[in-house]
């Protein structure tokens, strides 16, 4: 087995242009040089508020939004795949090993197909099974790892809760034995009973098949429970980067410890207040020179309003995007 991350990605950009006229035309930056690598079978978590740019990133790594500027890399045991330039039949090659699992659990099945027949559509289109008891085979082993009841394969989605429909879209985007998923905000639209019992599934997915995911999400008491390895965005650029543990108990970046302020309490005595940020977010289209937090930090000075940080590993593999975290490390 090569060393080689699952997905590595250096000075990645994605931008999308605005403005209808010749005289109003912008770059939205959606993506701003971001540069990480995904081990293989890792849980890699990546959060930030809405607007982060943190789907862009999982459908830039789909190759579902155009990659353009730096690099994105997919490489498993048999293929080293740059990920911008595929195309054709490379990209269907592609899309047998990297798959996506919605949001809405209700917006991504058609509701005029059964059960049977949205797990079954992926292998009919790549072309993975040749005979229908071939795919009925595949399509029930897979429906059986995702604890779908087989006898609902002939039912429509409209007959189905919101959990069992999630686990329909995770039955059709594990049915080409892919490698890599993105989870993105896989279990946000579900009620917190039912989130926990998605969560598992994933988990236990992931260890029977030896998978490798990119959860996307904003909910940090999700993430804490299930990524191994963490990475928070904000307005498109990497701020951190850690193991969860690591980055739960000491966030290096103004921006983290902000986030991880505002997660509730379960303490009724705990008085400690959150860490409120003031000041404006900057527009994705103008965005200000130096750090881009720096609008909102309560730590900036004046270099920060100049002098953009690049993300900063001193060793132990907690990188961060700061002039001044070391100072933060300091503070309670």
């Amino acid at each position: 087995m090569s060393d080689k991350p699952l997905i590595s990605a250096r000075g990645l950009s994605v931008g999308f242009k605005v403005g209808s006229s010749i005289f109003n035309k912008s770059i939205l930056k959606a993506v701003d040089n971001v540069s990480l690598d995904i081990e293989r079978g890792s849980f890699f978590g990546l959060v930030g508020e809405s607007g982060s740019g943190k789907t862009t990133l999982g459908r830039a790594f789909l190759k579902a939004v155009p990659i353009t500027g730096g690099w994105a890399r997919y490489a498993d045991d048999e293929v080293d795949l740059d990920i911008g330039t595929l195309s054709g039949p490379a990209l269907t090659d592609y899309r047998k090993r990297a798959q996506l699992i919605f949001q809405d659990p209700y917006a991504a099945l058609s509701p005029r197909m059964t059960v049977r027949d949205i797990i079954a559509e992926p292998l009919e289109v790549m072309g993975l099974t040749k005979t229908r008891e071939e795919t009925d085979a595949r399509v029930r082993e897979i429906a059986a790892k995702c604890r779908l009841n087989l006898e609902h394969l002939r039912r429509f989605p409209h007959a189905f809760s919101g959990g069992q429909r999630q686990r329909i879209s995770i039955a059709r985007a594990l049915v080409s034995r892919p490698n890599f998923i993105v989870a993105d905000e896989s279990v946000a639209a579900l009620d917190v009973s039912i989130q926990a019992d998605v969560l598992n599934l994933l988990k236990d997915i992931q260890r029977d098949m030896g998978l490798t995911f990119l959860f996307i999400s904003h909910d940090l008491s999700v993430v804490a429970h299930t990524c191994d390895h963490l990475a928070v965005m904000y307005l498109g650029r990497l701020v951190e980067t850690a193991p969860t543990r690591q980055l739960f108990k000491a966030p290096r970046h103004p921006y983290t410890k902000a986030l991880f302020s505002a997660i509730p309490s379960l303490d009724p005595d705990d008085r400690r207040g959150g860490q409120k940020l003031t000041g404006e977010i900057p527009s994705p289209t103008n965005q200000p020179p130096g750090c881009k937090f720096h609008t909102r930090c309560p730590m900036v000075i004046d270099r920060c309003r100049v002098e953009e940080p690049s993300l900063e590993n001193p060793g132990d593999g907690h990188a961060v995007s700061c002039h001044r975290w070391r100072e933060l490390l300091e503070k309670p």
